[in-house]
């Protein structure tokens, strides 16, 4: 009776692949237990194969395709509901929005999943217990990965790689590979297991030299951290190769209507967190949510503030909206901005890649109608800067990434020296959204072998460097002062395309499926 159930169309299509899904979230931050994902990945792939096999007899009458699709989806399901679910914490804050909650938990997998189901049906036909079929079956996954990544706005949310955030002695390669290449690796790295299951010589053979790709990884990534500790140990840090610089987190409620009191109070807060040193040239980094409510306008009354504590030695980096006239329209945007003590802006940068629904209502035409709005503060969208500016320092460059464009790998890929992430994390409270958020920040610093800074209002605040290790760091719900001389990392321009990597060991995998697939017809 109990077999009969674990071996129906019910067990095997619905509940396992959507328990499996909801098991992933283990495997990233902040558990990091990632080794589940050595059976979950390869009993998601055996699924799939026995579904298919399945299908020619007991589920014949049934929709084959339509089953494969279901596998996938189902796991997507899972994947997501438990991954993104404190998505829906940001819609605690305004009465208005707390009926959306439900479709928030349930409605974001119920679409995102469809990236896992359209993988399974593509790939699942084609399936069979052998090593090719794992590298058609890694390929899917990594390519769905790749696809949620750019289509529509884009979410590359806890993909696979993000489960090795914790061990930087992993990831070094991801200079190198980039990105979606290393995650394409991580997948085929995780179904090693099926290989000793299939029981075949040549699957042996192939699960060893896993095994020692991993080991030799683990080992040159151990060597490029010592080294890199080593060289810095020997570098002299001076105003030319580095900037002092100070993180302050300062722990605010996310509130809106504030009051000028309540503005005023916070500046000064921020102010007195930043012990500013009259002789000590220094950037404060300050975090996106400092002035909720406030535009910059309206923040330059408190220009003496500014004038009173800080020096020409020092400048001021922080989050704040800004208006601009376009063409008679005033549009409002999410900015970092950099000023000096004089509160004169000496740099600004304009979000480019914008939160939907958080900061742009999508078909606002037609939704605003029905009432809705975008989650943050005020009825408009804000609009999408134009280009990813670099803030020149000298002969340095700095790179600013606002809270949710730090997900994204190809923002980062311009040519930096230190890259200064700044985010509202108090929109998530005490869920794992933080940890998630701040494992992100680990890779964008490895990616580029450069120090990144971030400044986050109730989340992790940190300094990582060019390695990926945490220098110095402010939980969230801490208030305080990080500090550090970040030095300036300089990097040869790379001479080939990270996604490029990503493509050709894509198409190496479904080449190398196909040409084994002729020879066994043969």
């Amino acid at each position: 009776m109990i077999l009969a159930f674990f071996n129906s169309r019910l067990c095997l299509i619905f509940l396992f692949p959507f328990i499996l899904g909801t098991l992933t979230v283990f495997s990233f931050q902040p558990f990091n237990l990632n080794y589940i994902n050595f059976a979950i990945i390869p009993i998601l792939f055996l699924l799939t194969t026995y579904v298919r096999k399945k299908s020619k007899n007991t589920f014949r009458k049934k929709p084959y395709l339509l089953n494969l699709f279901l596998i996938g989806y189902l796991f997507g399901v899972g994947y997501f509901l438990t991954g993104t679910y404190w998505i829906s914490n940001a819609l605690t804050f305004d009465e208005n929005f707390t009926f959306l909650i439900p479709i928030s938990i349930i409605g974001l997998p119920l679409f995102l999943g469809i990236f896992f189901g359209i993988g399974n049906l593509i790939v699942g036909p084609f399936l069979q217990n052998n090593f090719t079929s794992i590298l058609l079956f890694s390929s899917s996954l990594a390519f769905m990965d790749y696809a949620r990544a750019k289509i529509l706005t884009g979410f590359p949310w806890n993909t696979w790689a993000y489960t090795w955030s914790w061990l930087p002695e992993v990831l070094q390669s991801l200079f190198y590979l980039g990105f979606f290449s290393f995650n394409l690796l991580c997948i085929i790295i995780y179904c090693a297991p099926l290989l000793l299951i299939f029981r075949k010589k040549i699957n042996f053979i192939f699960f060893f030299l896993l095994g020692l790709i991993c080991f030799g990884n683990y080992i040159y990534g151990s060597s490029i951290i010592k080294n890199d500790d080593e060289n810095r140990a020997k570098l002299k840090l001076n105003s030319d190769n580095s900037i002092y610089t100070k993180i302050i987190s300062p722990n605010f409620d996310l509130k809106y209507n504030l009051s000028n009191i309540n503005l005023s109070e916070n500046i000064s807060n921020l102010i007195r967190y930043s012990e500013p040193e009259n002789n000590k040239k220094t950037l404060f980094v300050w975090p996106e949510g400092a002035f909720t409510g406030f535009n910059f306008d309206q923040i330059k009354k408190y220009r003496p503030l500014f004038e009173d504590a800080f020096s020409e030695n020092h400048l001021i980096l922080f989050g704040s909206n800004t208006e601009h006239v376009v063409t008679n329209n005033i549009k409002m945007f999410n900015s970092l901005i950099i000023v000096n003590n004089k509160f004169d802006i000496i740099f600004q940068y304009n979000k480019t890649k914008l939160v939907p629904f958080g900061e742009f209502l999508p078909f606002e035409f037609f939704l605003s109608k029905l009432g809705l709005k975008k989650i943050t503060d005020g009825y408009g969208s804000f609009s999408k800067g134009s280009s990813n500016d670099i803030f020149k320092l000298g002969n340095s460059k700095i790179l600013p990434l606002i809270c949710y464009e730090l997900i994204f790998p190809k923002l980062s890929q311009t040519p930096s020296n230190l890259i200064i992430n700044i985010s509202e994390d108090a929109w998530f409270g005490n869920t794992i959204g933080p940890d998630q958020h701040f494992a992100k920040a680990i890779f964008r610093a490895i990616e580029n072998n450069v120090y990144l800074a971030r400044s986050a209002n109730k989340g992790f605040s940190a300094f990582i460097d060019n390695k990926g290790i945490v220098k110095k760091i402010l939980k969230p719900n801490e208030t305080g002062v990080i500090e550090l001389n970040v030095p300036f990392i300089n990097n040869p321009p790379k001479k080939y395309k990270i996604d490029l990597i990503f493509f050709v060991l894509l198409f190496t995998c479904v080449l190398t499926f196909t040409i084994f697939k002729k020879n066994e017809k043969k």
